[in-house]
């Protein structure tokens, strides 16, 4: 069962604060946690530096491993769930004050801006000129963390959106394009325009990438690579390994280390846009 991640401020209502960057310590109780749908004028940005996290809004549903967050823009609807071992920060930001997209995305977190935002959360004696020194720090070097795609497009589609849930609940099952076309009332190759229409991947790539989120969100929370092969259902590890590294170019454990180590240097000017997506 799932229980509330808990604020360490009751009843915080973070757009009824004027400060310009609100951060906050979340605690998960070591227990599975979650805040359900819910949205603010503040953009949020959900910080991991343990465990794992997912977030989920009307269109994707994004992952957020350690050492990376999601960035939520301002009034966009979403919930959060959380692994029992996260160790959570939420930084609200009024979005006009970030150079950051208007839409979701994932991206890696610097140690620079892992010790700003934890100096936020804890260092609630700081006078305000410090404070606001942090704070131009934190918002000049946001916008120029890399990108992680940990994203799985979702839709509203009603046919769509029940292949979602049920693989959602259940990632290990194995029905196949004709099978699930069968239960949606569609022929297979209906079925199979619908979702590139509706997610841009094909059916195959589509569920892969719902089993790689899956993937390092567990393997995050520490689980085996072991138990994650055979509750997603692959016949071996080695499918399962295969499969990771041809679809992120790194087996399971070396994937994690990398995004760890990516932060420690982050794009400059010269180097290609972040935040763009394929």
């Amino acid at each position: 069962m799932r229980q509330p991640l808990r604020y360490p401020w009751l009843n915080l209502d973070v757009d009824d604060r004027s400060a310009p960057v609100i951060a906050v310590r979340v605690d998960s109780d070591g227990t599975k946690g979650e805040v359900p749908d819910h949205s603010h004028r503040k953009g949020q940005l959900v910080v991991s530096l343990g465990g794992g996290v997912t977030c989920r809004v009307a269109r994707g549903l994004w992952m957020v491993p350690p050492h990376c967050a999601v960035w939520i823009p301002s009034r966009m609807p979403h919930s959060n769930r959380a692994t029992a071992n996260a160790r959570l920060f939420f930084v609200y930001i009024e979005a006009e004050l970030v150079d950051l997209p208007d839409r979701c995305c994932t991206i890696s977190i610097s140690p620079l801006l892992r010790e700003l935002i934890v100096e936020l959360c804890d260092g609630m004696q700081h006078d305000d000129a410090r404070r606001e020194r942090l704070i131009s720090v934190l918002l000049g070097e946001l916008p120029r963390m890399p990108v992680q795609q940990l994203h799985l497009p979702l839709s509203a589609e009603p046919r769509v959106m029940r292949i979602a849930a049920a693989l959602a609940d259940n990632p290990a099952d194995r029905r196949t394009l004709a099978e699930w076309a069968n239960c949606v009332a569609l022929s297979e190759s209906s079925l199979a325009r619908l979702v590139v229409k509706e997610t841009g991947l094909t059916f195959g790539r589509w569920r892969q990438q719902l089993h790689l989120i899956v993937a390092i969100r567990e393997l995050a929370s520490g689980a085996s690579v072991q138990s994650v092969s055979a509750d997603l259902g692959y016949e071996s590890v080695t499918a399962f390994i295969t499969m990771f590294k041809k679809a992120l170019g790194m087996p399971p454990a070396k994937y994690l280390n990398s995004i760890a180590q990516e932060t420690w240097s982050h794009p400059g000017a010269d180097e290609a846009a972040p935040y763009r997506t394929p």
